[in-house]
């Protein structure tokens, strides 16, 4: 008899915490979209569907737009809903990047501190200079020092961090940029290694509980590692939540849950930028400046500077959380989407104004 009391007395708090988690679910605030705001949107998208000449196209998934830390509009098109999570592809290195100043915050690593340092298991047998010199701040900012990005990643049986180590470094660490994904899986297998948990755990409880999002799904390595660079899915909520956290400067209902300092860095110029796949050689050939191009505007910690005094998080295909501080407003879409800079034009063209 006691058995059975004591069950369920077990049984009895596992449900009432199932339903306290649920009641902690909080959505963002809501208020009615004025006839403008409408309006904006719906020339926006009526652009994105005709503008673009064939083969190019834009198909929009979803559009969230925040003023004042409320959501004033927000619509699902071609199949999504404000309950499908969607693949954040590089909008993933953004919080990638929140883990890090996380972890610098607890004390567990520097800025300064050798790639090295953490992997002396995995070190080639030859170390060059320039290896010895790459600090996680060159990975936050895309500087390591790789003249090509390394692919050792795309073959499941190697070790995707030996590989990263063993790849050639042909510049000086911190002179160089090159957009380079699998710099951003040495980010998080750097927080794995010094906190002893999976970047989706450690970012669990530090921020998406706090956020009031669902843990979400990352993908990982054959090391079982989390991707870092990209994997992550969110629903578009989720995203609107984080770009909200930037423009609170990492504060959430009274708490400062992220470093202030740290946000700041991550979305202030660090370093110049050129387009993915783009080297800085080939800038001025490809005809690229900017004056007519996103991303040459300037780069931080795993984010882009923006024209208009903004910054974004940025994903394959078309997936954006657009902070503008001067505004006060978020701007969040995702997309599946074979234009990138025409993309852009539209967003600054129809929605900046409403903003």
């Amino acid at each position: 008899m006691r058995k059975s009391a004591l069950l369920f007395v077990v049984a009895l708090l596992v449900w009432t915490g199932c339903q306290q988690e649920k009641q902690e679910v909080i959505d963002l605030p809501r208020t009615n979209a004025t006839p403008e705001v409408i309006a904006a949107v719906d020339s926006f998208i009526q652009a994105t569907q005709t503008r673009p000449v064939a083969p190019d196209s834009i198909t929009l998934h979803s559009i969230m737009i925040l003023k004042h830390g409320k959501v004033v509009y927000e619509k699902w098109l071609n199949g999504q809903t404000a309950e499908t999570p969607h693949q954040m592809f590089s909008v993933s290195k953004t919080f990638t990047a929140t883990a890090v100043g996380l972890a610098i915050n607890e004390g567990k690593l520097n800025l300064t501190d050798p790639v090295v340092k953490f992997f002396p298991d995995k070190l080639p047998a030859e170390q060059s200079d320039n290896l010895k010199a790459m600090t996680v701040r060159d990975l936050l900012t895309m500087t390591c020092g790789h003249d090509v990005e390394p692919n050792s990643h795309r073959v499941d049986s190697v070790d995707w961090v030996e590989g990263f180590l063993a790849w050639p470094v042909k510049h000086k660490p911190g002179e160089y940029y090159l957009y380079n994904s699998v710099g951003t899986y040495m980010l998080s297998a750097i927080v794995q290694t010094v906190t002893g948990e999976k970047l989706i755990d450690y970012l669990d409880t530090r921020l998406f509980q706090p956020l009031h999002i669902a843990r979400p799904q990352w993908d990982e390595s054959p090391q079982g590692i989390n991707c870092g660079g990209w994997g992550l899915q969110l629903k578009t909520e989720d995203m609107a939540k984080m770009g909200q956290l930037f423009l609170q400067k990492g504060e959430w209902n009274g708490k400062q849950i992220v470093p202030a300092d740290w946000l700041k860095e991550m979305s202030s110029y660090q370093v110049p930028s050129a387009p993915s796949g783009t080297r800085f050689e080939d800038l001025e050939k490809a005809g690229l400046n900017k004056d007519n191009n996103e991303w040459v505007q300037g780069y931080g910690y795993q984010m882009w500077i923006c024209r208009h005094n903004a910054f974004r998080a940025d994903g394959f295909a078309g997936q954006y959380i657009m902070v503008f501080p001067d505004r006060d407003a978020v701007l969040v879409l995702t997309t599946s989407s074979s234009l990138y800079q025409p993309y852009i034009d539209l967003i600054w063209e129809y929605l900046l104004p409403i903003l």
